[in-house]
């Protein structure tokens, strides 16, 4: 059964954010916030701005009174192969797809911190948790049975209040609560409904939406003057149901978001340079629909089922290296590289052409610049390189009358820009 008691406000907020798609780490944001988006989304030692609760809630325990509005335009390329495949009669998937039917999208944020007192401090980030999209107007599975455009469309919104206390001077502890809100739709995929436990909801049923919870908590430490360390957990936030796709997602429409947690540093090398890290785990193959191997399917788990078949992705551990100089009392430049693992095993690629979240490293660059005395307009930018991910034993042979697909292979591409620019103000 759906959540329906979280604020009316935060289901607003999804509703006039259109276009949430982040397949940058696995599905997740590289980063929140635009400062943290300009150091390769580093963030856990490192609190900048008032999103600093969307990493590690104990980071607003430094960050001051302070409000952040930002606007992030993202634009994936994503596409797919098939060769080497034999319908028989049916003839063949063998073709190039490209899954760019909708280019660009624009994800909002909005951060606030509020200072309590000497040692308590309080806050709210809004942001786009993650997301995926693909849109082939040419469809992949059209041979199968297939019929218009292809693709998926996954939407995650975060609203996080947050609550930091100072132990001291140096050491802070902070916890959010995950109020979560996410959309999703699936169009095309008709061939996979004769694999479904509920054939009648896999595919072209329009918008659902489900709503959760789930916590992040953490902590920063000053181990010497120049050196930060910081730690943050998130549980997983236990979503409802997508019910119009329970057909499609195991656990009858089960998608909640995966727990992760990481760990950072940050040392002050000189008074104008920053240099930082951050390693950061995600588990993606906790959650069934995500997790589960589409192999699931031959050991009697249709799509849908408690135990069925999925999109077979690994966990993904994400390696972050990023520094920030300042040029003057008003300029700050700052750049950094990340480094993702695989989630997508070459044996999962033919049904990963509806989900191709295969990047791996981000480039990013970024700068400040302040404005009068409390203003501050920052702006970053990040390049995801192009990833392919070439399948092996990917697509089931046999014919569609027997419950095959052909044979062959399923060849996975992507790449990402990703423009941001933030306004924060101390009040």
């Amino acid at each position: 059964m759906k959540r329906r008691n979280l604020a009316p406000a935060m289901l607003l907020l999804g509703l006039c954010s259109p276009g949430l798609a982040l397949a940058t780490n696995g599905y997740f944001s590289h980063g929140y916030g635009v400062k943290s988006q300009g150091i390769a989304g580093i963030g856990i030692a490192l609190p900048q701005d008032g999103l600093a609760a969307a990493t590690n809630p104990a980071g607003t325990a430094w960050i001051g009174d302070r409000a952040d509005v930002g606007v992030t335009w993202f634009r994936p390329n994503r596409g797919a192969e098939i060769k080497g495949n034999d319908l028989g009669p049916y003839g063949s998937l063998d073709g190039h797809y490209d899954g760019n039917g909708t280019r660009n999208f624009i994800i909002p944020e909005l951060g606030y911190v509020k200072q309590l007192g000497p040692q308590w401090a309080a806050g709210v980030a809004v942001y786009g948790n993650g997301g995926m999209n693909t849109d082939y107007g040419n469809n992949p599975f059209a041979r199968l049975g297939g019929t218009g455009p292809a693709g998926i469309n996954l939407e995650q919104l975060f609203v996080s209040p947050s609550l930091a206390y100072k132990l001291n001077d140096s050491h802070a502890i902070g916890l959010a609560l995950n109020l979560a809100y996410q959309r999703f739709e699936a169009k095309g995929i008709q061939p996979f409904t004769q694999a479904s436990a509920s054939p009648g909801n896999v595919t072209n049923r329009g918008t659902d939406s489900s709503t959760g919870w789930g916590a992040r908590i953490g902590y920063t430490g000053k181990l010497t003057p120049a050196l930060t360390v910081g730690a943050t957990y998130a549980t997983k936030t236990r979503m409802g149901n997508l019910d119009k796709y329970k057909g499609l997602f195991a656990e009858d429409g089960g998608f909640d978001v995966p727990a992760n947690f990481g760990i950072g540093l940050a040392w002050q090398a000189s008074k104008a340079l920053t240099l930082a890290a951050d390693v950061q785990r995600i588990e993606l193959s906790d959650i069934k629909s995500v997790g589960n191997p589409i192999a699931n399917l031959l050991a009697g788990n249709p799509l849908g089922s408690s135990n069925g078949g999925g999109f077979g992705w690994r966990d993904v551990t994400v390696v972050k290296i990023g520094a920030a100089y300042d040029l003057t009392d008003d300029w700050t430049i700052r750049g950094g590289y990340s480094h993702a693992t695989q989630p997508v095993p070459s044996s999962q690629t033919f049904f990963n052409i509806l989900a191709p979240g295969i990047v791996q490293d981000h480039l990013s660059l970024g700068a400040s610049l302040k404005q009068g005395k409390d203003g501050e307009l920052s702006i970053a930018y990040t390049h995801a390189f192009k990833t392919t991910v070439n399948g092996s034993g990917s697509i089931p042979p046999g014919s569609p009358l027997a419950g095959g697909f052909g044979g062959g292979e399923a060849n996975l591409h992507m790449f990402e820009d990703i423009f941001a620019i933030a306004y924060g103000w101390k009040y």
